[in-house]
């Protein structure tokens, strides 16, 4: 019998075994694989390791993962460019949704001196910055648009996630931001976005809570699932 085709995603972020949504990712994509038969294969790059990006090449989807500051701002975004300009299959979730944002207004939008108040507390183009109300471990509901791409993953329109983030987009920036491809999936109950899709790609999705850490109560995350249903079709294709 004929052994199935693996697929291959990186999994960029700087791991830590004390971080719950790196706990959860491996179950998530456990999950996964047991629902669809899909055969996962993962690994953990460390965002010092992704250098011009080459490596990438040998992975279906890529998935910028919580914990930020990354180690090395530049590794993460590189991962990110690689993916949104290459057409492959991402999912950044929390820090990655920020990461995301800031890749984006650079390389896309032109803005070159866009900043993370996070790393660059100081700055005057901080386009992510600290939310009014921190939601660290908070638990909360997300509106989810007509027609995205993750409502559909979800097949609702509503749905209720886990966080563990201090920092968002600035709030007045939001239609500059969102006038082109880049799209508002979904938002919290104050109308501050909380999702995000590229449109013209495969796949290319952030939000700012954790997805994954459903798995860890065991459910299996529609979003992640949605993921590796799409890196499945990118690995057939490119074959």
């Amino acid at each position: 019998m004929k052994q199935k085709q693996a697929i291959r995603i990186a999994l960029v972020g700087d791991y830590d075994e004390n971080v719950p949504a790196h706990q959860a990712i491996p179950v998530a994509l456990d999950r996964v694989a047991g629902e669809t038969g899909i055969v996962i294969e993962f690994q953990w790059i460390p965002t010092p390791d992704v250098g011009t990006g080459e490596g990438l090449e040998a992975f279906e989807g890529i998935w910028c993962v919580p914990a930020s500051p990354y180690r090395d701002m530049d590794g993460a975004l590189t991962a990110i460019r690689f993916a949104r300009e290459g057409q492959v299959p991402f999912l950044g979730t929390c820090g990655g949704f920020q990461h995301a944002l800031l890749e984006y207004a650079r390389n896309h939008l032109g803005w070159a001196d866009a900043e993370h108040a996070e790393t660059a507390p100081d700055s005057d183009r901080a386009i992510i910055t600290p939310l009014i109300c921190s939601l660290v471990e908070a638990f909360a509901p997300i509106r989810l648009l007509p027609g995205s791409r993750i409502a559909k993953a979800y097949g609702a329109l509503e749905t209720h996630e886990r966080y563990r983030c201090r920092y968002g987009l600035r709030k007045e920036l939001e239609a500059e931001v969102f006038a082109g491809p880049l799209k508002v999936s979904g938002y919290d109950h104050d109308n501050e976005v909380r999702a995000m899709e590229l449109n013209g790609h495969p796949f290319f999705l952030a939000t700012l809570f954790q997805p994954e850490r459903a798995a860890l109560e065991g459910t299996t995350p529609p979003l992640v699932k949605a993921f590796v249903l799409a890196c499945a079709q990118h690995g057939g294709s490119s074959q």
